[in-house]
């Protein structure tokens, strides 16, 4: 199995408002968390998340709109191949103070926010 990724993505627009919100959700945790340890397609969310596949494809659309997660192609050892999901971040950092509140992400392979100060 191996995956292609795909720019699926539009031009950003989210903000901290937006990315915090989507993180209240305890589907949308699950699904990055799950997507975090490699691609995988809405049915194995489905799965992993005991939710209705529409609740699972809502915060699919939420966590993709956030920058969260990107779509990805997965082609299987017989050719197939399907659609799936992989998390765009490694981490988070939430700073509050007197001009509001900002999240730092860290993308995958880049170094830890801890080691940005």
């Amino acid at each position: 199995m191996s995956t292609h990724a795909s720019d699926t993505r539009s031009e950003s627009t989210t903000n901290s408002a937006t990315q915090l919100d989507v993180l209240g959700d305890d589907c949308a945790r699950t699904i990055l968390v799950a997507t975090s340890e490699g691609p995988k397609t809405a049915k194995e969310l489905t799965e992993r998340t005991d939710s209705s596949s529409a609740t699972v494809y809502r915060r699919i659309n939420n966590l993709l709109e956030s920058d969260l997660i990107a779509e990805c192609v997965r082609f299987e050892d017989d050719g197939s191949h399907t659609t799936a999901y992989e998390a765009t971040v490694d981490s988070l950092r939430v700073r509050i103070d007197a001009d509001g509140i900002e999240v730092a992400v860290s993308e995958p392979n880049e170094p830890d926010l801890s080691d940005r100060e």
